[in-house]
């Protein structure tokens, strides 16, 4: 296999001058400079003292497969100029390098604690003379005026705004360190000012042999990457050399991709200012304006789901030609505008269309209550292949059962891009009247589940809170329907019904009463009631203090799935068992199959008795 790169060491100088030049230039998803003051002083002593400062690496620029969009390097005004290297890794060491020691320019950085500075930098030469293992303190940096002062300003301390104040004071300005024709001239003046003094000659000699010529003969190792080196090649590299610690999104890496062809994907998603200076809506935004469960896609899972569509529909055009339905890394990567463009608003719809099922149908009303946010990839998917036909009842019907499936199943819970694929081509061949896909045919809810789900961390947990919903469970004193315009102005959330205080003082087991068999949806004003008081009590409390007849508070207690009777009675394992059951019932619609787990030993020991 021929090598995807070449390896030499090269000189600094060389490198600096094709950064001004243009021929070397950042992909645009890298991020931008931020090394501050003290950072670069340091950079700047390890390269006067020839020690290493890691090796760079560059992307010949101009592949197929590695258009990315690319920009100058801070500091640098060249326009127009296409790049030969992009660099990979080496941003924040050259960028430093750059500005402070080839730019004319004051160099725009920051203190360690963010404040925005503005810098010139300057060898001493008497300290580079006098302390050649310590250079850091021999690297002077002074602000713009090139006017240090102290005591608040009152007093200054060293002035270098004009040559002769450079020469005075034996500071070298490192802004010229790498322009022979410039330091050279810098070095004639600096003996002339002294009168030709001996020791100022015999010790600028040496201040030249041991500090500026190692400066001019420094040399980088370079990695180069060939212009053909794959698109997910890059990606990985420049994760694993990314300093920052930041990883590189896939995101980015597209925008940049579709930026060559000058389009901006993230104006598109995130929405661009208009003349005024004010940041117009984006795809993102007005997603979330229809429907506030979408506030929990991200720019990643547009692109994941856009890059189903897409194969999809190159499958279904070219049959076994085509590569099979995939979304993974790599194919997303290799997502290219045109398709972009043709399916970008049908698929926004898409996700409109699925999060407006779950929210209206399904009885999920909160981004927080989405039991798998994934799961809104593939189902936008499904919304946007289907189109009309996702309004049919049976249509609707099977694509619930789809989607409680793979919450009550647990299936979205690790690595997913397979499961999108196969769900993708897998529900659409079952509604066209194939076989059931593979999230219904392995999806299984054992009964010992409901012990083990006490918090909304867990996405069955979400799910059986949304199905109690969706069963039309009502407020305890008004009766009223728990929809959405309930479930924000009464403040709803999710609290256990013989409360804890009662249950640890009747020695109840903690995973029976914390369980989601002892949970209901209740209002706020509700739960304050309840306090921590037995059942029977807090009962009588609320048709005495609410007047709500006896009657009318059974009927709203039973829309949550609730035995009055066992409540009234303080009986906590008759209600447990006739809770669990309740809720398996209610499970086992949803999946359209069975609930395991239901009879035997096992049943009985955790649950007290056969839950059939």
């Amino acid at each position: 296999m021929a090598s995807t790169f070449k390896s030499n060491d090269t000189a600094m100088a060389e490198i600096l001058k094709e950064i001004d030049k243009g021929a070397y230039q950042l992909p645009d998803f890298q991020r931008g400079w931020v090394w501050d003051d003290d950072h670069i002083r340091s950079l700047i002593a390890s390269i006067s003292n020839s020690y290493p400062v890691g090796a760079v690496m560059f992307l010949e620029y101009g592949g197929e497969s590695t258009r990315f969009s690319y920009r100058t390097f801070e500091g640098n005004t060249s326009n127009g100029i296409i790049p030969e290297v992009l660099v990979l890794d080496g941003q924040q060491r050259l960028t430093s390098i750059y500005n402070a020691m080839f730019c004319r320019t004051h160099v725009e950085t920051q203190t360690s604690k963010k404040e925005k500075i503005k810098r010139y930098y300057y060898l001493d030469i008497d300290l580079c003379l006098s302390n050649p293992t310590d250079r850091e303190e021999a690297i002077v940096s002074i602000p713009e005026d090139k006017v240090v002062r102290e005591d608040f300003a009152r007093k200054v301390k060293l002035d270098l705004s004009t040559r002769e104040k450079e020469f005075a004071e034996h500071h070298f300005p490192l802004n010229i360190v790498f322009d022979h024709s410039e330091s050279t001239q810098w070095m004639l003046d600096y003996i002339t000012f002294h009168s030709n003094d001996p020791q100022i000659v015999e010790r600028y000699k040496r201040f030249n042999s041991d500090v500026l010529v190692p400066i001019h003969e420094y040399k980088v190792p370079v990695i180069t990457l060939n212009k053909n080196t794959p698109k997910e090649a890059v990606c990985q590299v420049f994760e694993k050399v990314n300093t920052g610690g930041v990883s590189l999104t896939v995101f980015e890496l597209v925008t940049a991709t579709f930026a060559a062809d000058n389009y901006s994907l993230r104006d598109d998603w995130y929405g661009k200012k208009d003349e005024e200076g004010n940041r117009e809506q984006g795809r993102y935004d007005r997603m979330v304006a229809v429907n506030k469960l979408l506030s929990v896609v991200s720019d990643v899972d547009f692109l994941v789901a856009m890059t189903l569509l897409t194969r999809y529909h190159l499958k279904k055009e070219n049959g076994d030609e085509a590569p099979a339905v995939s979304c993974k890394r790599q194919d997303v990567l290799n997502l290219n505008l045109q398709d972009y463009l043709k399916y970008t608003d049908e698929l926004t719809n898409g996700f409109i269309e699925a999060a407006n099922f779950i929210y209206g149908e399904q009885r999920i009303f909160h981004s927080r209550d989405l039991p798998y946010t994934t799961q809104l990839i593939p189902f936008s998917v499904l919304f946007t292949l289907l189109g009309k036909r996702a309004n049919d009842g049976v249509m609707r019907s099977k694509l619930a059962r789809w989607f409680w499936c793979g919450i009550l199943g647990e299936m979205y819970g690790g690595a997913n891009e397979t499961r999108y694929a196969n769900d993708v081509t897998g529900v659409i061949e079952w509604l066209n009247g194939g076989e059931e896909p593979e999230t219904i045919v392995r999806a299984n809810f054992h009964a010992s589940r409901l012990l083990s789900l006490h918090s909304r961390l867990s996405a069955a947990y979400k799910g059986v809170m949304a199905l109690i919903l969706k069963a039309k469970a009502c407020d305890f004193i008004s009766g009223r329907e728990m929809d959405f315009a309930a479930f924000l102005k009464e403040n709803i959330d999710i609290h256990h019904v013989f409360p804890r205080n009662y249950c640890e003082g009747q020695n109840i087991e903690k995973r029976k009463w914390n369980s989601i068999v002892n949970k209901t949806p209740l209002s706020a004003s509700t739960n304050r009631i309840i306090g921590g008081k037995a059942p029977s009590l807090y009962l009588k409390k609320i048709e005495n203090d609410e007047r709500v007849t006896e009657n009318d508070l059974d009927t709203n207690i039973q829309t949550h799935l609730l035995s009055v009777a066992y409540m009234r009675a303080d009986d906590f394992d008759g209600f447990f068992i006739d809770r669990a059951k309740s809720l398996i019932s209610l499970i086992s619609n949803a999946m359209g199959k069975p609930v395991s787990g239901l009879s035997g030993d096992e049943a009985i020991n955790e649950f007290g008795g056969e839950l059939i």
